[in-house]
């Protein structure tokens, strides 16, 4: 069980032949790593998998390769246009999950110099084309982890900023607490080529485009977001888990947060935030068991609000209303203001 979705295995991947699955979509949600909060927002799991089976469907139509096979109603793989109402199940094809071992304090990645294809390549590329308060990269500036020209810019940026071109970050995915890292360690790490790493990022920068214009058309500002790839047997990449929705993307409209990222402005107030800033700062690695306050649920009224905001953006995306008699985008972050100013 994940922290906001299962995995159900109907076929292993093996080292030359992709597996099938079903991502199980639940009401679960999960911020700065903790994994499932104490609440659950409704219709989420089901929101996401529409959104995101309209992205896949999208990028197929583009020619792009991605593990998606189709969202599951009565038993049956389908198409949205298929679909009589809301699924929160979807069918993909499985690839392998080679994880690198623990030496020490460090992970030792050589095993991925040794394999072909068939597997999830071990990195979380992000695109920014904004500066959104809550960036890590504010975090990473003020520490000296980044540095302003390894992101393009000259002057210490404002929260906020809209960037002339977007910023392709890329940071460990199979990792305890994941981390940022360079291009170049990213490269070493995953054993990837020159071509395979300039591939990988149009990848991320065709799905920024196709998520920045589709959201741009109800009226939201893609802000930044992340995508996850894999090598089929063939070594041909292939898109993997779930893109263009509210958890993997933040977007904003009219200078609102319109994601997960609610939940997390909500959170940063608590004291259970600030000791989870704490504990990770203590040991990275086991940071979790040093947080004795748990975290506290969300206000009812706020919880009903984000479920609205996952509703409605899946309703207006994809054309069609999934989810009946909710509020329209402007009625619901004026009512979020109130809680996350």
């Amino acid at each position: 069980m994940g922290s906001v979705k299962d995995l159900e295995i109907l076929k292993e991947p093996t080292e030359n032949e992709t597996g099938i699955g079903r991502f199980h979509f639940s009401d679960r949600y999960s911020v700065f790593d903790w994994g499932e909060m104490p609440d659950h927002i409704p219709e989420k799991g089901s929101s996401i998998a529409l959104l995101s089976a309209y992205f896949f469907e999208k990028l197929k139509e583009e020619g792009l390769q991605t593990h998606y096979l189709g969202l599951i109603e009565d038993d049956s793989v389908k198409n949205l246009s298929e679909l009589k109402g809301p699924s929160s199940v979807m069918q993909i094809r499985l690839l392998r999950v080679l994880k690198p071992p623990l030496k020490g304090d460090s992970y030792d990645y050589s095993l991925y110099k040794s394999v072909r294809g068939n597997f999830l390549i071990p990195l979380e590329i992000i695109y920014r084309n904004s500066l959104p308060e809550g960036s890590s990269v504010f975090k990473r500036l003020k520490s000296g982890q980044l540095k302003l020209e390894d992101i393009g810019l000259t002057e210490m940026p404002e929260p906020g900023q809209r960037l002339a071109r977007p910023i392709y970050d890329v940071s460990t995915k199979l990792e305890v607490t994941d981390r940022y890292i360079n291009w170049a360690e990213a490269q070493e790490i995953a054993a990837l080529s020159d071509a395979e790493v300039r591939e990988l990022r149009d990848i991320a920068h065709r799905i920024n485009q196709l998520i920045t214009e589709e959201f741009e058309k109800i009226g939201l500002r893609n802000e930044d977001g992340k995508i996850e790839l894999g090598f089929d047997p063939e070594r041909r990449m292939i898109l993997v888990d779930v893109l263009g929705t509210l958890d993997e993307c933040r977007f904003t409209y009219r200078g609102l947060q319109v994601s997960k990222e609610i939940a997390r402005i909500y959170y940063r107030k608590t004291d259970w935030y600030a000791e989870v800033e704490e504990a990770k700062r203590k040991d990275r690695m086991n940071w979790k068991a040093l947080v004795k306050t748990p975290p506290p649920p969300l206000p009812e009224r706020l919880k009903e609000l984000i479920s609205f905001a996952y509703q409605r953006c899946t309703n207006d995306i994809t054309g069609r209303q999934w989810f009946p008699e909710v509020p329209t985008i402007s009625e619901i972050m004026d009512e979020i203001k109130g809680y996350i100013s």
